[in-house]
């Protein structure tokens, strides 16, 4: 009885394992698909309606919900006289993105200086970039499934015949 119990939490610990590990890829997805769209309305926005920095950035941070601590963060620097660039790789390092993402994403904020073409010129580098990397993750995310549903049954698996 004993063991079956122990095999039943094993296998159940399998599927958290596999759980936690398919909602962190859930998690990078949403946040690219959040980050991309808060970059496009700001392109859109300082392009447009050439709307300064500041307000944009805070009511991007009010509409975002993976990445709204990037642009209020920002905001909040930019109100207290700090500098952009600080304050946007500090909240680009607290994202769940690959490095790589991080990198592209963390070279925007010393873009964000400049004049209207420049700044919308590397929003728009920043959203090709990011887009990639979304649609690769799309592309191999039923893979990834397969795998990580096969590594975590097959670890408990093993376990539960070790146990045995």
């Amino acid at each position: 009885m004993v063991k079956v119990l122990g095999s039943l939490l094993i296998l159940a610990g399998g599927v958290l394992v596999r759980r936690a590990r398919l909602a962190e890829r859930r998690q990078k997805s949403d946040t690219l698909s959040d980050l991309l769209t808060a970059l496009r309305r700001m392109s859109e926005e300082i392009r447009m309606a050439r709307t300064p920095l500041p307000p944009l950035l805070s009511s991007l941070g009010a509409s975002c919900k993976s990445a709204g601590g990037l642009f209020c963060g920002a905001a909040a620097a930019l109100a207290s006289g700090e500098g952009l660039s600080t304050a946007w790789g500090r909240g680009v390092d607290g994202l769940p993105l690959s490095p790589r993402d991080r990198s592209v994403l963390s070279a925007l904020g010393d873009d964000l200086h400049g004049d209207e073409e420049s700044v919308c010129k590397a929003i728009s580098l920043v959203i090709y970039e990011l887009t990639k990397s979304r649609e690769d993750l799309e592309k191999d995310r039923q893979a990834e499934e397969k795998r990580t549903t096969a590594l975590c049954f097959s670890a408990a698996a093993l376990l539960v015949i070790l146990l045995i």
